[in-house]
C-alpha cells in the first residue's frame, strides 16, 4: 500500500478577511496556492468556492483559519515551506495572524488517493496537542515514517 503525508496548518488571523491590513495576505494566496499546485510532490489542497480555503474554520474554534493539503512526502511539504514565495509571504505571518501556545500545524499520513476532511485533520491537531507526536499525528520537527517502513 502506498502512502502521502497529509498536513494541517492552522492561524488565528488578526483581522477579517476583507481588513486593508490583511489585503497583501489575501492577494499573495492565489500566486502562493499556484506554486503549491505546480509543486515537486504535490498531490492536493482544501478549497472552496473561492480556490482557497479561507472561509473554512476547523470545528470546534471558529476563529482559526485551515490550510489542509496532501504532498507525496516530508521532503517536499519542507521544500515547498522553506523556499520561494511561501516563504516570503509566511516571513510577514506576525503582521497577519494572532501567535498561538498550542501546536498549529499537524501531518500524518494516509493512504494515496484518500482526501482528509477537515473534522479528521481537527482530530489528528487534538491528538497532537494533547498527547505530542505520535504516528497518528506528528510534526515536521518530529516526523514518522510512513507506514510499513
Amino acid at each position: 500500500m502506498t502512502y502521502e503525508l497529509a498536513q494541517l496548518n492552522t492561524a488565528r488571523p488578526k483581522y477579517a478577511a476583507d481588513a486593508l491590513e490583511f489585503k497583501d495576505f489575501m492577494d499573495g494566496l492565489d500566486p502562493v496556492n499556484a506554486v503549491a499546485d505546480a509543486a515537486d510532490g504535490f498531490v492536493w489542497r482544501l478549497q472552496d468556492d473561492s480556490g482557497n480555503a479561507t472561509a473554512l474554520r476547523l470545528d470546534g474554534d471558529d476563529s482559526l483559519m485551515v490550510n489542509l493539503s496532501v504532498w507525496r512526502d516530508v521532503e517536499a511539504l519542507t521544500a515547498f515551506m522553506y523556499e520561494g514565495l511561501h516563504r516570503t509571504l509566511m516571513s510577514r505571518r506576525r503582521e497577519w495572524f494572532e501567535p498561538l501556545t498550542e501546536a498549529a500545524t499537524a501531518l500524518w499520513w494516509v493512504e494515496a488517493g484518500v482526501r482528509p476532511t477537515v473534522a479528521e485533520a481537527g482530530e489528528r491537531l487534538a491528538h497532537l496537542r494533547a498527547h505530542g507526536p505520535t504516528p497518528y499525528a506528528f510534526t515536521l520537527r518530529t516526523p514518522f515514517p510512513r507506514p510499513g517502513e
